[in-house]
């Protein structure tokens, strides 16, 4: 069930009525049909999965209860890796077991040595790196006592599969959402207001920006040895506004989804591409992601005490990680190698937290270094979304070998007979709206909100109308 699907569109109202008119006398039954809500939401992918998502709650609920009451630090320690191996056991079973082995066998042949590597003919399961990272976090917390362990099982299963946040995240602390959990939601129409602007917001994200910019993408991409540089460019762009849009857009609607039950998310984006470096950048892209590896595996690495060459150990082991989290291919592990390179001169010379503050222009040349500074960010993280884009390295490295070598530039129509000015203009409007927006959580919400949904709406069914491109990206990872 897609966010962007006319199942969703039935299912949210039934389930927003059922959650303030029929199940709203305490924080208990709320609670139980959003589970319920929930598991029947992730079961409209693949029912079979269902048993793995409530095995995973049930380990990490016992697991947890069992770290707090263990009377001595190897009882602790026992149902701590018992927790991190089983999770992580089925996180690379499902997610990299044939990754390893068709590498493995590849290496062996290279070598001479021929074997057949018995690969597993599974699926994986939707949402499996998220709902996982949810429990690792909890159980870790537990653990290093920085929580207390949650008892009430419905509360904890909630946590941890529920409906708006259980596929595509974000990732988040049972700090931050168990708390609200564990009390009666009051209907608030102006929070429920904003949740909705927030939602049509996130559905122009993807249906037109997202979901246009895939149908360039892909004929570009499919096609790359007979473009020129020109079209080459505008397909590295092209995606990195597919998936920002892709992802941010399925984030927003999470967030306003969320806020219409009472219920605050993590905020999972902040006008990434308006970055002046790349620390910057990922201060602001995926946040709930940056930041549990930051805590969970950065500091505990060392973080940036130490030497030199410590922090740049650090550094490259929380992107490649990063890299392979998001699937079980070379080219994203390249992707987060790339990012690292990028960081390691910021790293160097100390400046990877200068630009903490928000952006501001004005008509003087700071400014001029300011706009050079955001554009040279984005063509590094385009050049970086080639290889997460490409379908191999190899594949990546001759797209940005023929944007170099073709030279020529010149507006070219694509496989799909469609020529790139429109969706060029459509960038350009929709990169001065963020631009406008950029201090606000909310878009659409302030003045002249009628009017703006209105437009939204209106921009949404018509693309909507000729879009065949539903998925969401991050649904893969």
């Amino acid at each position: 069930m897609f966010f962007n699907s006319l199942a969703f569109a039935v299912f949210l109202p039934i389930v927003f009525l059922l959650y303030w008119f029929v199940f709203n006398k305490n924080k208990s039954t709320q609670n139980a049909l959003l589970i319920i809500a929930s598991y029947y939401f992730y079961s409209c992918w693949d029912w079979r999965f269902l048993f793995l998502l409530v095995f995973s709650t049930f380990l990490d609920y016992y697991t947890g209860i069992q770290i707090e009451k263990g009377k001595s630090e190897k009882s602790r320690k026992f149902w701590f890796w018992l927790s991190i191996i089983v999770n992580l056991g089925f996180l690379g079973i499902f997610k990299y077991y044939n990754f390893f082995a068709a590498s493995f066998s590849e290496l062996l042949n290279s070598a001479g040595i021929k074997v057949s590597p018995l690969l597993l003919d599974v699926i994986l399961p939707v949402g499996i790196s998220f709902y996982t990272f949810h429990g690792l976090s909890y159980v870790i917390d537990i653990y290093l006592k920085r929580i207390k362990a949650e008892y009430n099982f419905i509360d904890y299963s909630l946590f941890v599969s529920y409906f708006p946040l259980l596929v595509a995240g974000p990732i988040e602390r049972a700090t931050h959402l168990l708390p609200q959990l564990k009390v009666k939601r009051e209907f608030d129409f102006e929070k429920a207001q904003e949740g909705v602007c927030q939602i049509i917001w996130g559905l122009v994200k993807k249906v037109v920006i997202a979901d246009t910019c895939a149908t360039y993408a892909n004929a570009i991409f499919d096609h790359y040895p007979s473009m020129n540089s020109f079209s080459l460019i505008l397909g590295a762009i092209y995606f990195a506004f597919q998936i920002y849009g892709d992802f941010s857009g399925y984030s927003d609607i999470a967030l306003g989804v969320s806020k219409l039950f009472g219920l605050d998310l993590l905020r999972n984006f902040n006008y990434p591409y308006f970055s002046r470096d790349i620390a910057e950048f990922w201060r602001r892209w995926h946040i709930s992601l940056s930041s549990w590896f930051r805590d969970y595996l950065y500091i505990p690495l060392g973080g940036s005490k130490g030497g030199i060459w410590i922090k740049i150990r650090n550094t490259f082991i929380i992107f490649l990680v990063s890299g392979f989290w998001h699937g079980a291919n070379w080219t994203y592990i390249a992707w987060g190698f790339i990012n690292a390179l990028y960081f390691f001169p910021l790293l160097l010379s100390n400046s990877n937290r200068n630009n903490m503050d928000d952006i501001q222009l004005k008509f003087d040349f700071s400014s001029v270094k300011v706009i050079i500074s955001i554009v040279f960010t984005f063509a590094l993280t385009c050049i970086a979304w080639v290889f997460f884009r490409a379908k191999t390295i190899t594949d990546a490295v001759l797209y940005l070998k023929q944007i170099i070598s073709n030279r020529e530039f010149k507006i070219e129509y694509l496989a799909n007979d469609r020529s790139n000015y429109e969706l060029i203009v459509m960038i350009a409007l929709f990169t001065l709206v963020e631009w406008n927006i950029r201090n606000k959580i909310e878009p659409i919400s302030g003045k002249r909100t009628t009017l703006k949904l209105a437009l939204a709406i209106a921009a949404i069914m018509a693309f909507g109308t000729f879009s065949d491109y539903k998925e969401f990206i991050y649904f893969q990872f």
